[in-house]
């Protein structure tokens, strides 16, 4: 069922799809052009990061190949989704990564997601279902035509669900601080 989505992401399209958090717009996250795509879709300015999910700590270190101990159990002991901003990014797309070289990351446990990114074997783009500055949808019916019209895949698994919790955000650094971003 989600074999139009595999190909959408392999091909540098982007897609519509629910998250473990919120109805998210995404794509491969080390193809520019397609981070480009989701930026002009979403009328956002350049500089803002992405989130980006992975499957697993052996994938995040992949791209993040220092940071504190720490995060494993931050990780691991975390009751609600947990995006940690971790510093000195490297392989994603440029527009991804912040202008300190820090990006959003989440370890996903949602079966959609951890579907989507074993099957391109890529961390892929988590960004809410919204134009830049509009309020994020609670459910798929709230989604704007503008965002279901323009994306190349819509992931029709779950629309009746209700999904409104955004994760919690923290920024770690080197030597092992934690900044608290959302709660």
């Amino acid at each position: 069922m989600l074999t139009k989505a595999f190909e959408s992401l392999k091909n540098g399209e982007i897609i519509l799809y629910p998250t473990d958090t919120i109805w998210g717009i995404g794509c491969d996250a080390t193809n520019e052009e397609a981070c480009q795509k989701i930026n002009k879709l979403k009328n956002r300015t350049s500089g803002k990061s992405f989130i980006i999910l992975v499957d697993s700590f052996q994938m995040l270190e992949k791209y993040i190949p220092d940071f504190p101990n720490v995060c494993y159990d931050l990780v691991d002991f975390s009751e609600k989704p947990l995006t940690i901003i971790y510093p000195n990014a490297k392989g994603l797309a440029q527009s991804i990564v912040a202008e300190d070289g820090s990006v959003g990351i989440r370890i996903t446990k949602d079966v959609i997601c951890l579907q989507l990114i074993r099957a391109i074997k890529k961390p892929i783009v988590s960004t809410s279902a919204n134009i830049s500055n509009e309020k994020h949808p609670t459910n798929y019916n709230d989604i704007s035509e503008v965002i279901k019209s323009n994306v190349d895949t819509i992931v029709l698994e779950r629309t009746s669900e209700v999904m409104n919790t955004p994760s919690q955000i923290i920024k770690i650094g080197l030597d092992g601080t934690v900044k608290i971003i959302r709660s």
